[in-house]
């Protein structure tokens, strides 16, 4: 089994990895590591693949999945059900924060001492509806490094108009990531909004890494949506090393 590493100078305990769709033992539409419980694969495949993920990565526990409803929810990470929102955080060694993703972008934050991670899911919507400030407010600190991870490039996300003009309502500044496409079409940098947002937030830019993939563009690696309709989810993941 094969995932992303982040390479970031993340703090000595703090622990991350983004699944690919190598692996697994999902077949047709979610061939390969799906991991959503949601998309319509059988339950069993998808519960062998988590098995799979958390023995390959080693992981403490298993993740704090969320129900992700594209809002501005973020939670603090425990055990038990299953809650609406698109970000979670921990202060707690052996809690694990995930989100899934299938074009949307992941995004990993920790503190700089290592003592507080988060995982946020930011598609278009989360992202317009502010869940970047929403989760940093939830944390407390600004004083954070943030990883940015697979999600739809620049050059496959084609948007209208009105799309474009929701995030020019919020800033001018956005305009930046849309390039024209065609009539009222355009081209989005949702890793480029998300980037301009956590600075915004008060991320130091130089703490910011990551976010070079392309989900759409690269389908023996990633699952997505925008390009195959019915298909699986990949887990971006976090969390602090039990000895930290």
């Amino acid at each position: 089994m094969k995932w992303i590493a982040p390479e970031w100078p993340a703090p000595a305990g703090v622990r991350a990895a983004s699944s690919l769709r190598h692996g697994g033992c999902s077949q047709g539409a979610y061939h390969g590591l799906n991991l959503g419980l949601h998309v319509g694969d059988e339950a069993d495949r998808v519960l062998r693949n988590r098995e799979q993920l958390a023995i390959a990565l080693k992981l403490p526990q298993s993740p704090f999945w969320l129900s992700q409803v594209h809002g501005t929810l973020a939670v603090e990470a425990g055990h038990g059900h299953l809650p609406e929102a698109d970000a979670s955080f921990t202060h707690q060694a052996g809690v694990v924060c995930g989100v899934m993703t299938a074009d949307c972008l992941p995004i990993l934050l920790t503190t700089m001492d290592g003592r507080q991670v988060a995982a946020v899911h930011a598609g278009w919507k989360g992202l317009a509806h502010g869940i970047v400030a929403a989760t940093i407010k939830a944390m407390g600190t600004r004083d954070l490094m943030a990883w940015l991870g697979p999600a739809i490039g620049p050059l496959a996300f084609e948007v209208r108009e009105d799309l474009r003009e929701i995030f020019l309502s919020l800033d001018q500044a956005f305009d930046q990531a849309f390039t024209p496409k065609g009539p009222e079409h355009f081209l989005a940098h949702i890793t480029l909004i998300a980037r301009m947002m956590l600075i915004d937030a008060g991320v130091n830019p130089d703490a910011i890494y990551g976010g070079h993939w392309c989900t759409h563009d690269q389908p023996a690696d990633f699952f997505s949506y925008r390009r195959d309709g019915t298909t699986g989810r990949m887990a971006t993941l976090i969390w602090r090393h039990l000895d930290a």
